[in-house]
């Protein structure tokens, strides 16, 4: 046993030694290197300097003016002229309609328009007392309204006032009285346009009279009764109405 020992001997002690050594054909071992080498490698000599860069510090260095704009403002200037409106954009959707309000109070009457611009006009009177004429020119007025639109018909003097120029067509009916003469006239401002007339009789009877006329701006239409030798009258009573007159627009010559 011991024997083989001393045999073995040799071969472990140069062991290491053949191990350490490299071979021939291999590439050499990597050299031992520390963490700290790459900062030495850093704080190495500077690298020399080119011709090139020391010639740039020979040179001035370049100087670059810095202006401060807000010390050199100037005074406001005056407002341009307006520009051309841009194109209006596309109309957007309807939106939904909203729930209805609380119903508002009754407002007063407002003025009356201009009669220029009514484009209509009629009237419709009555009258349910008798007449008698007591002037030589008395004006028949009348106490029962059936039509006056926009109250072109003056119920306190029985005229009819135009404010719509055109044509027109008006209408006069009256009751003769028994043994009385009836005599009217349709006037138009002072002069006579048409004649009602009845001779004086036993018995009483219906009249009637129609024209249209031609009305310019504030002209005034109404009927007049005429008193001669003898008496005349209309007549008419509480119960039924025999006296009445009418008028309305034919055409309008503001159209």
């Amino acid at each position: 046993m011991f024997d083989h020992l001393l045999l073995l001997s040799p071969v472990l002690l140069f062991l290491p030694l053949v191990i350490a050594v490299p071979s021939p054909g291999g590439a050499p071992p990597a050299p031992c290197r520390r963490c700290c080498d790459d900062l030495e490698l850093q704080k190495g000599p500077p690298a020399p300097q080119t011709g090139d860069q020391k010639s740039d510090l020979n040179q001035m260095p370049e100087v670059r003016t810095y202006i401060n704009m807000t010390i050199l403002k100037g005074d406001k200037g005056n407002r341009g002229d307006r520009g051309t409106p841009g194109k209006s954009g596309e109309e957007g959707t309807t939106g939904s309609r909203g729930p209805m309000g609380p119903k508002g109070t009754k407002g007063q009457v407002g003025p009356p328009g201009d009669p220029c611009k009514t484009q209509e006009a009629a009237f419709s009177v009555g009258r349910r007392k008798s007449l008698h004429s007591v002037d030589y020119y008395q004006a028949l007025v009348f106490d029962t309204e059936f039509v006056n639109l926009h109250d072109h018909f003056d119920m306190f003097k029985g005229k009819f006032n135009c404010y719509v120029p055109g044509i027109y067509f008006f209408n006069v009916n009256i009751h003769t009285w028994n043994f009385k003469e009836t005599y009217l006239h349709i006037m138009r401002n002072d002069k006579e346009q048409a004649i009602v007339y009845a001779q004086p009789s036993e018995r009483s009877i219906m009249q009637s009279q129609s024209l249209m006329l031609p009305l310019e701006l504030n002209d005034e239409v109404w009927v007049r009764l005429y008193k001669r030798e003898r008496e005349n009258a209309v007549y008419s009573d509480d119960v039924d109405i025999y006296i009445t007159f009418n008028g309305y627009l034919i055409k309008s010559t503001l159209e």
